[in-house]
């Protein structure tokens, strides 16, 4: 695999930060100080922002910073129910669209959701592969952009508000390997009953955090 460049550097390492709240939601951070933190130079650092801020994980004000959102519960459900829709789409793309190839790698996540991920941030990282084996899959350059934010800020809310980790990383394998499982089967109605099951999930999961343990 090549090695990313700077600015996909920069990203991940920034997304990474906001995503398990090293950089405080409602925070307002300078470019320098991420400079600083991701070792990288300020080019890089800058485009990724850009990205950052048209997938709604960071808003940028000139002369005063860049300012890390808080995630809400009002947010997260509405882009779930945007994402529920969208990602049916993508499910549905991909079981008649993926490539053997495509497939062999969808069967290796399967595999490591069924071994079990040891924490957060090793999940995050086969999440993500998850994410992006269906959407390539799809083959539309246009659904790609559509879900990156839809899947990046659930992703984060999600993360933001785990409060049994290894049950719900337990839960969220057995999902994700479910409609991985269906598209490599070529089962539509069944990859397409996954995504609901998932978004069903999701959506109870954030209803759920308007009620503290105790």
């Amino acid at each position: 695999m090549p090695e990313p460049n700077k600015t996909t550097r920069a990203y991940e390492a920034i997304e990474g930060m906001i995503t398990f709240q090293e950089l405080v939601p409602g925070s307002l951070i300078s470019e320098a100080m991420l400079m600083e933190r991701t070792g990288l130079g300020r080019t890089p650092v800058r485009e990724a922002l850009q990205r950052l801020a048209r997938e709604r994980m960071v808003e940028i004000h000139p002369n005063r910073g860049v300012f890390v959102p808080p995630a809400s519960i009002e947010a997260q459900l509405k882009l779930l129910e945007l994402r529920r829709s969208l990602e049916a789409l993508a499910v549905r793309l991909a079981t008649h669209r993926a490539l053997a190839e495509q497939k062999r790698q969808m069967q290796e996540v399967i595999e490591q959701f069924q071994r079990g991920v040891p924490d957060a941030r090793a999940f995050d990282a086969i999440l993500k592969r998850a994410h992006a084996l269906i959407v390539e899959a799809a083959h539309n350059e246009y659904l790609s952009v559509a879900m990156a934010p839809l899947q990046g800020l659930s992703r984060r809310f999600w993360f933001a508000h785990l409060r049994d980790p290894e049950s719900e990383l337990r839960a969220a394998s057995r999902l994700h390997g479910d409609i991985l499982g269906a598209i490599c089967h070529g089962d539509e109605t069944e990859a397409v009953t996954a995504s609901t099951r998932l978004n069903d999930y999701l959506v109870d999961f954030a209803y759920a955090t308007l009620n503290p343990p105790g």
